[in-house]
């Protein structure tokens, strides 16, 4: 009798907890609604946002909102103009290192420009004559790191850093199966370890000057390209870094953002290009056969983004925004395509992705 007695009682709330776990879920996704309608209504041009406070200002920890103000980032700043304000930007030698450099010294920003080679930046500073200081820095060199570190610490003495622009990146491309284990060591050491040194190397400075970094990132790292594998990857850590840095530093009042960029016109694809063509040349005549194929669309597929990439200034004000809006973004897509495979990879199932792609890519079925 017991026993009968037990398994009715188990039967019976069966039911009802099916019904609480319904009613949780539909709970929880209402809160969740909730949150986000509220959130849009919360203007992006608002000037005070929450910044924690040290421990010798709030003893219990709590947070604060308090006004955005010049004194938040150091004295005799302007967060209008830039003056007083300084950077450091990786891989400003071309491309987009050197239009957010450049345009940041016009803005009245001290910007240390990272440089391998002198050369580079001499042409830099003849761009920018006023604000812009040329800072040889190899992101692969743990030396050079230090020594780039050292000069920019003298410089900005106890006002630290206002930003750090993680910029620099190379493109390794072609079939997974083909690129060499050198190739793909040196992808990471540049996109991914590279950048990481960096930043531990200037964190210091950038949270005593209240700073902010900017990742340079790809919307490759939210969509891989089949035969840019070795560079999407990179880029996908790079995201997953960025995310992690976020919550590491905050109670400091440091924000971290990622730019995601689609087809910018920079010679990063022209480089990409031409060691393309040595890794094919060098590569065994099957596995050349074997890929032949694909690599006819792909290549046609980049030529044709390439004839459409913008200029790397809209990628400059997405870094802009990030380094001075009083309430920066997480992420920022830069670029239609950009923003279109996003939302492919928001909306669509990996194999309707993949069909897409196919066909887009001309690919082999």
């Amino acid at each position: 009798m017991g026993d009968g007695r037990k398994k009715v009682e188990r039967r019976s709330r069966g039911p009802a907890r099916r019904s609480e776990a319904k009613e949780g879920y539909w709970m929880s996704r209402m809160l969740t609604s909730i949150v986000k309608a509220a959130s849009c209504l919360i203007p992006t041009d608002l000037q005070f946002f929450p910044i924690p406070c040290s421990p010798s200002h709030a003893r219990d920890g709590s947070q604060k909102n308090l006004l955005f103000s010049d004194a938040m980032h150091g004295v005799g700043t302007n967060i209008t103009t830039g003056e007083g304000r300084t950077l450091v930007i990786t891989g400003a030698s071309t491309g987009i290192g050197a239009a957010c450099a450049v345009h940041f010294a016009r803005r009245g920003f001290t910007v240390f420009a990272g440089v391998r080679r002198a050369q580079d930046g001499e042409a830099l500073k003849r761009q920018a004559p006023s604000g812009l200081i040329p800072l040889l820095l190899d992101v692969t060199d743990a030396a050079s790191i230090r020594q780039a570190s050292a000069v920019v610490q003298e410089r900005v003495g106890v006002f630290g850093l206002s930003g750090l622009v993680n910029n620099a990146g190379i493109a390794v491309a072609g079939p997974l199966e083909a690129v060499p284990m050198a190739d793909w060591r040196r992808q990471f050491e540049v996109n991914v370890l590279g950048q990481v040194a960096v930043t531990q190397a200037f964190l210091p400075l950038i949270r005593q000057g209240r700073g902010r970094i900017v990742n340079m990132g790809s919307i490759a790292g939210r969509a891989a390209t089949p035969f840019i594998g070795p560079y999407s990857a990179s880029k996908h850590a790079l995201e997953a870094i960025t995310d992690a840095l976020r919550l590491e530093v905050r109670s400091w009042g440091i924000h971290v953002s990622i730019v995601e960029p689609g087809a910018i016109a920079t010679p990063i694809w022209d480089k990409s290009s031409r060691r393309t063509a040595d890794l094919e040349a060098t590569s065994p005549a099957d596995l050349t056969q074997l890929y032949a194929g694909a690599v006819v669309g792909v290549k046609e597929a980049f030529t044709k983004a390439a004839a459409r990439a913008v200029p790397p200034d809209a990628v400059v004000r997405a870094v802009e925004h990030a380094l001075t809006a009083p309430r920066p973004k997480t992420r920022y897509l830069v670029g239609f395509d950009a923003k279109l495979r996003a939302l492919m990879v928001k909306l669509l199932p990996d194999r309707a992705a993949d069909w897409l792609m196919i066909r887009l890519l001309k690919l082999p079925r």
